[in-house]
């Protein structure tokens, strides 16, 4: 007889969140739905954000199934090709650059630097695990060179804290950090929202978003307090925004995930987007990778968030699929034995074994 504590009951394990994922994106789908049903809107984007999410995280799996190298080491090259292929992620002709699209192309960035750094953590001979990380340092160089001052933080960080991960034993701490540091960037943006913030920070934060996007997120703050429960309808933030409708240049959005969904959805959808995001942590801690692995994956997902929430990333689905490519890989069992010889507690998670706190 199989113990309880043997593969089955691993596999139960990850069935249980695997479903919540399921259940976490499908009602995110279903809400778009309703507040669309009941104020009008267009629900398309979300809906196709949470296809690409879902897309990515089963490729994710596969590919890092299949090959734990490999796979991320591919799409933390797609990512740097594409950011210099497809100027600014954005198709056609332009004739200036429209707000928000450097925030995608630091959110590709930042996930290929990801994608490289546990592609290196995954690989076993010294000199490859180097040249991988080389990767994700160059990548770094590239965001520098387009000007991408979001994206070298990104990335640099992503780095320095993949290379602390390889001492850190307690993956479940970690990502307790990480999910604070997404709760604090988010609430940044609430409180000077809401103008809960002493004038002079909001000056200083004013000199690096731009008046513009402050006074876009005190539109959302606003639609928000008009219907706390269900907002305005997905989509409706740019013909309802004074700010939105003044611009020349404006996409419609207010240039922070969070407070589109406030502002759109009510509070039941930054609800749900936190709940997105939690799920995807709580993936990572009960995943079966080694922990190295699982941090970095976590910290280049984190600086994610803090871009989306003063950007307009997620509005991409090159963003929103690299995203859930990244989650996968981090989660996948591997077909073939990892190494375990990087660092203290950086081994394959045991069947039935209580991840660490």
């Amino acid at each position: 007889m199989t113990s309880a504590s043997g593969p089955d009951a691993d596999g139960d394990r990850r069935i249980v969140h695997d479903g919540v994922g399921v259940v976490v994106l499908g009602v995110c789908a279903g809400w778009s739905l309703i507040t669309a049903g009941v104020h009008g809107g267009r629900p398309e984007g979300v809906l196709l954000a949470v296809l690409a999410v879902a897309a990515g995280y089963a490729a994710g799996r596969i590919g890092g199934a299949l090959s734990p190298v490999g796979a991320p080491l591919a799409g933390a090259l797609a990512g740097a090709g594409l950011t210099v292929a497809v100027p600014h992620l954005a198709p056609g002709p332009q004739i200036t650059t429209p707000p928000g699209h450097a925030g995608a192309t630091a959110a590709v960035l930042t996930l290929s630097a990801g994608a490289a750094c546990c592609a290196a953590w995954a690989a076993s001979v010294p000199a490859v695990r180097f040249a991988l990380r080389g990767l994700a340092a160059g990548t770094a160089v590239l965001a520098g060179v387009l000007g991408s001052t979001s994206g070298l933080v990104g990335c640099l960080a992503v780095l320095v804290c993949s290379l602390a991960a390889g001492r850190t034993r307690r993956r479940g701490a970690g990502l307790v950090a990480m999910a604070a540091v997404a709760a604090l960037a988010t609430g940044l943006t609430w409180a000077v929202a809401a103008r809960a913030v002493p004038g002079g920070l909001v000056a200083a934060l004013e000199g690096r978003l731009t008046p513009h996007r402050v006074e876009l997120w005190r539109d959302a703050w606003q639609l928000l307090r008009g219907d706390a429960a269900l907002g305005v309808g997905p989509g409706r933030f740019g013909e309802l925004s004074a700010t939105s409708a003044e611009s020349l240049l404006s996409d419609g959005r207010p240039h922070s995930a969070p407070l589109q969904q406030a502002a759109e959805q009510g509070v039941v959808g930054v609800a749900l987007l936190a709940a997105a995001f939690g799920w995807v942590l709580y993936a990572l801690w009960r995943g079966p990778r080694p922990t190295p692995v699982v941090l970095t994956a976590g910290a280049a997902l984190t600086a994610l968030a803090a871009i989306a929430a003063v950007g307009n990333a997620l509005s991409f689905t090159t963003v929103s699929v690299g995203a859930g490519l990244l989650a996968g890989m981090a989660t996948a069992r591997p077909l073939a034995d990892e190494p375990s010889d990087h660092a203290p507690d950086t081994r394959t998670r045991g069947a039935g074994r209580t991840p660490a706190w």
